[in-house]
């Protein structure tokens, strides 16, 4: 049978103008098409379903609630965890959660089902489930039987606005963790006049404590001699960032709303309520995923 080469040639993309190089290729003329083998398409499907349904150990742990990743390792090394009656202590041991039985300290481990929450926080409320002190937390407003959520970051008492909430730490990462540069946007309010030229100043940023603050975008939203309205675009989400920016510019700050992350917005969640994020709203947070 006869072979047949390409000639290797010069291809130019019309939209980007850049030239490349088509290597030769050898290839069969009119190759018959390939009769199809039922025993391997099936063994394909198995090995598929194999590396779909196999999860670490302690990540299983993690998303059934019962600790941290880094945690659940240490209760594994302990020897407090068993698959299908047998201890296990090898770190990175993966279980099929379909079929393997696996117990805590003899108590059944089951994943639980991801929720993603966007609550409208109200000013008065600490970002935390529980507090010691007794004082209001965002913890009281959701229902009992999704107190084991957390809060996606966080916001001081004293601001309001859009915050997320999951057990879901992969979503958390990918919206706290500044490597991904997760946008917030927030609406601040300020006492007295602020001009135009601060926008550029707010953007550029400052360093206090050896720490750069600055906001990716700056609008003056309104302004008189008595207030402002600011609106910030945030990308690391340091500590009490925007006030401690403004504060070093001599600004004073009455109220903070965050208003929208990524292209969530608080629109018209009342304060104190919360809704379920959907399908589409949680792969435009997660684009990668």
């Amino acid at each position: 049978m006869s072979l047949i080469r390409n000639a290797e040639c010069g291809v130019r993309n019309e939209q980007s103008s850049e030239f490349q190089v088509v290597r030769p290729e050898w290839r069969l003329p009119n190759p018959e098409p390939e009769t199809p083998n039922p025993e391997l398409h099936s063994a394909r499907l198995s090995h598929f379903a194999f590396r779909i349904c196999m999860l670490r150990l302690q990540k299983f742990l993690a998303d059934s609630g019962i600790a941290s990743r880094r945690a659940s390792e240490q209760i594994i090394l302990a020897g407090r965890v068993r698959v299908n009656g047998q201890v296990v202590q090898e770190l990175g041991t993966k279980i099929d959660p379909a079929k393997d039985r696996v117990t805590v300290d003899g108590r059944p481990a089951q994943p639980r089902r991801r929720l993603y929450i966007a609550l409208h926080k109200p000013p008065g409320y600490l970002c935390t489930r529980r507090d010691p002190l007794r004082r209001r937390s965002i913890g009281d407003l959701l229902p009992a039987e999704w107190q084991h959520l957390h809060s996606v970051g966080r916001l001081d008492n004293a601001s309001e606005g859009l915050i997320f909430l999951t057990n879901d730490g992969q979503f958390s990462l990918r919206l706290t963790h500044p490597r991904y540069g997760a946008r917030k946007t927030y609406r601040v309010t300020v006492e007295g006049r602020v001009e135009k030229p601060m926008l550029g100043r707010l953007v550029r940023g400052v360093v206090e404590l050896g720490e750069r603050l600055k906001a990716e975008k700056a609008r003056l939203l309104s302004a008189n001699n008595t207030r402002s309205l600011i609106e910030l675009e945030m990308a690391e989400g340091k500590n009490r960032e925007i006030r401690r920016l403004l504060e070093a510019l001599g600004l004073s700050v009455t109220r903070l709303q965050r208003i929208q992350i990524g292209r969530i917005k608080l629109g018209e969640l009342p304060p104190g309520k919360w809704r379920t994020l959907t399908q589409p709203e949680i792969k435009s947070l997660l684009p990668e995923i």
